[in-house]
C-alpha cells in the first residue's frame, strides 16, 4: 500500500489506452478532459480501497483484542481452580494445559 504522504497517480497515456481498449469502434475518440476525469476517478477508487483495507484490519484487530480480553481472565480462573483441585499453592503451566482443551471448546 502507498504511504500516506505518497501521491497516487495514473499516467494520462495509460488511462487513455485502458479506456480505448473498451471502445467498440476504432473511430471513437477520447478527449483530454475525459482522460483526466477518469484518472482522478481511478485515484479516488484506489485510495478508497486502501481505506477499506485499513478499516478491515482495524476491525479484525479489535475483535481479536476483545476475544483475548474474554479468554485470558477465564483461563486464569480455570487454571487456578485446577490447581486448587490438585491441592497446589501455585498455578503452573500444567494446570493451564489441562484446562485448555475445554476452554477452546467453550469459546
Amino acid at each position: 500500500m502507498a504511504e500516506k504522504d505518497e501521491e497516487i497517480g495514473f499516467k494520462k497515456d495509460t488511462v487513455s489506452k485502458l479506456l480505448s481498449s473498451f471502445f467498440k469502434e476504432d473511430k471513437t475518440r477520447l478527449s483530454g478532459d475525459a482522460v483526466l476525469l477518469m484518472a482522478e476517478m481511478l485515484k479516488v477508487f484506489v485510495q478508497g480501497k486502501e481505506l477499506c483495507v485499513l478499516q478491515l484490519c482495524s476491525d479484525y484487530l479489535m475483535v481479536k483484542v476483545s476475544i483475548c480480553c474474554l479468554i485470558f481472565p477465564e483461563a486464569a480462573v480455570r487454571s487456578q481452580k485446577q490447581a486448587e483441585s490438585e491441592d497446589c499453592d501455585q498455578v503452573d503451566i500444567e494446570h493451564f494445559e489441562k484446562i485448555l482443551p475445554q476452554l477452546l471448546l467453550d469459546f
